[in-house]
């Protein structure tokens, strides 16, 4: 289980881990996508490019602090646990690490988040872009909370990556690649 959560987080941390990943790239918030609409019309789509490439940069800094948490997380889990994850569904193993991480890794990822939106120039960006934005004569203001919106985002992007990495491994022998992974494998191959 480890070894397949190191996999998936050290894809993406790397540059260009989530804003080249379409499956957990993070898009436009919702509520400024209106924002960016009227922006890109007005020739103006590199202000919102770069705000997302900021935000995608700072959940990449944000999921380095993702192991530690998970491996603590592992070293806590019962047996019992262990027995679900194991007979459980495709995703089981990712489940019980939601459940049990999910509020650490917020805590840590938001001040991650924060200190990489703002390093990265994303606040700077995207406080233009709400800025030219708002100043446009009969649209509805927005202001929205960026740093809990990459936060959370990264969050799943994380537990997306996290879940393809362990049904590959349920589903596939090859991608078993320890012996300890092939012997616990097997039992659960036992119960199809």
């Amino acid at each position: 289980m480890q070894n397949g959560i190191s996999k998936q987080v050290s894809l993406l941390t790397a540059e260009d881990g989530f804003l080249k990943n379409d499956l957990v790239k993070i898009p436009v918030p919702a509520e400024l996508q209106k924002v960016s609409s009227t922006l890109n019309s007005l020739g103006m789509s590199n202000l919102t490019n770069e705000g997302i490439k900021t935000m995608n940069r700072a959940a990449e800094m944000a999921v380095k602090e993702a192991t530690p948490v998970f491996v603590e997380a592992i070293k806590n889990m019962s047996f019992t646990d262990a027995k679900a994850i194991l007979m459980g569904n495709k995703t089981e193993a990712t489940s019980y690490l939601q459940k049990a991480t999910s509020t650490s890794l917020y805590d840590k990822f938001k001040p991650v988040v924060q200190q990489a939106i703002g390093k990265a120039g994303a606040d700077k960006a995207w406080n233009t872009i709400i800025s030219k934005y708002n100043s446009v004569p009969m649209v509805s203001k927005v202001n929205p909370d960026l740093n809990d919106y990459v936060t959370q985002k990264a969050l799943e992007g994380v537990f997306k990556m996290i879940a393809i990495e362990e049904t590959k491994i349920r589903e596939s022998s090859s991608s078993r690649s320890s012996d300890l992974l092939k012997k616990v494998f097997a039992l659960q191959d036992q119960k199809y």
